[in-house]
């Protein structure tokens, strides 16, 4: 039997997945890698030409939703889009599994696997992997990541300072709001930048505990706590040559800035159980919700450490700063998940109905382009037709008006609330539940509007 001229990454914390796997793969694949830890991906992503990663969703004990191996899937998006990630999880987590997929997992094996449709799905995955790499330049640069910037003032400032600073090497240091697109917009940074072709590193500072915080970001020897068991590098050094994100930094607790500041003052960083530093070449781009210069006036962060991230200093407006971008956001983003949950050419067929942009720009987005994303997915799922109504969206939220600001409540009030009527039959409880209303306040609408 001829074996296909394919590379194949395993990762899996347990020895025995991986040695079942190599054994059983081996038989039909030339190369099959394997890795019992998942900071090792970006590293044999970035010196070997992987085809496919069959990729374990747990590594910790005690920590079994899955969050682990939808991080890593991300990280093997942003650097390699053209690698295949097939997930592998047990019959109980088949959920997550799932939305592995609709953020670009291939497809899912379940634990223990059958050998057959293991090789299988493997198999279908190396074609796909085969039609990425035989895609036209024209192509590949059609799939490369889009970005909305806008047109209001602010954001496009924002976004020409970004594209400054990118040819630098500077420090940024992004503020914003919640769901604002900070994440979006450090990846930007590094894509315009010169290490675009080194790994963009993402690391969520406020999910991070305090005993996981210098094994994470430094790395470790092995025998340096009771379960390290080979030596591991740190975010930081997975980093190498390219950008590393450091999310939501204004959680680090005083005593472990030190340490950071540390790492980015000598531009080395020494794992632990080592004495020995390595250094490091890294672009960091930090950002935070949180008022910054309050916590350094009241000493809750180092002043120096505010200081060394913020060479460049950007501030992202929420979408109330920028309503003129709400309705072409909300187009942009349609397209985009369409495509995400292969509608293919049906893509662009999607629509929101006529009266839509007039809510869209209504609502008041607390949780900014975050809160928009997932209601036109959750919309996307819900519509027929492929056209997307107020109603699908759920941005009738009424109760942010007041209700004796006889201004406010407009005509388009009206039609939204005949319209609920008129589908549940007349039913004032479904249709009070539909609007987000009481069932009182409903009543006074009725009669205001004459609807009886």
């Amino acid at each position: 039997m001829r074996k296909k001229l394919a590379q194949i990454l395993v990762v899996d914390d347990q020895e025995e997945i991986l040695f079942s796997a190599k054994m059983i793969l081996k038989k039909h694949f030339e190369t099959i890698f394997t890795t019992n830890s998942p900071k090792k991906i970006i590293s044999i992503l970035s010196e070997n030409d992987i085809n496919v990663v069959l990729l374990d969703m747990n590594y910790r004990i005690g920590f079994e939703d899955g969050r682990e191996g939808i991080h890593w899937l991300k990280e093997i998006k942003t650097l390699s889009p053209q690698t295949i990630v097939i997930l592998m999880t047990a019959f109980g987590k088949i959920e997550t599994a799932v939305e592995g997929i609709k953020i670009g997992a291939f497809d899912y094996v379940l634990k223990p696997w059958n050998n057959e449709k293991l090789l299988e799905t493997i198999d279908k995955a190396v074609n796909e992997s085969r039609k990425n790499s035989k895609k036209t330049p024209e192509k590949a640069e059609k799939n490369e990541k889009k970005y909305f910037v806008g047109t209001s003032a602010k954001i496009k400032q924002a976004y020409s300072m970004a594209e400054k600073v990118a040819r630098t090497d500077a420090n940024v240091l992004i503020l914003g709001e919640n769901g604002t697109g900070k994440y979006v917009f450090a990846e930007y940074i590094h894509q315009h930048s010169e290490r675009k072709n080194q790994p963009f590193v993402h690391v969520d500072l406020g999910s991070l505990s305090d005993n996981l915080f210098e094994s994470e970001l430094f790395g470790y020897a092995k025998g340096a706590f009771t379960d390290a068991k080979v030596d591991t590098a740190g975010r930081f050094e997975t980093a190498q040559n390219g950008t590393i994100f450091l999310d939501e930094i204004g959680n680090i607790p005083l005593h472990l800035q030190a340490k950071l500041l540390h790492v980015l003052q000598t531009k080395t960083v020494t794992r632990l159980g080592e004495s020995k530093p390595r250094p490091l070449n890294v672009r960091v781009v930090a950002a935070t919700n949180s008022d910054i210069k309050t916590e350094v006036k009241n000493k809750t962060f180092r002043e120096d450490l505010l200081y060394r991230i913020n060479t460049m200093e950007i501030n992202l407006p929420s979408l109330r700063e920028r309503k003129d971008d709400i309705v072409p956001m909300a187009n942009f983003i349609l397209e985009q998940i369409a495509e995400k949950y292969n509608h293919g050419h049906e893509a662009s067929g999607w629509r929101f109905e006529d009266n839509a942009g007039v809510y869209l720009e209504r609502y008041p987005w607390k949780g900014n382009v975050r809160e928009m994303e997932n209601k036109i997915e959750r919309a996307l799922i819900l519509a027929e037709n492929n056209t997307i109504s107020v109603m699908d969206l759920d941005i009738l939220d009424f109760e942010e008006i007041q209700e004796n600001d006889e201004n406010q409540l407009s005509e388009m009030e009206k039609v939204a609330i005949e319209k609920a009527l008129f589908k549940h039959n007349g039913n004032i409880s479904k249709t009070a539940e539909e609007l987000g209303l009481s069932r009182a306040a409903l009543y006074r609408r009725i009669e205001k509007y004459d609807l009886k």
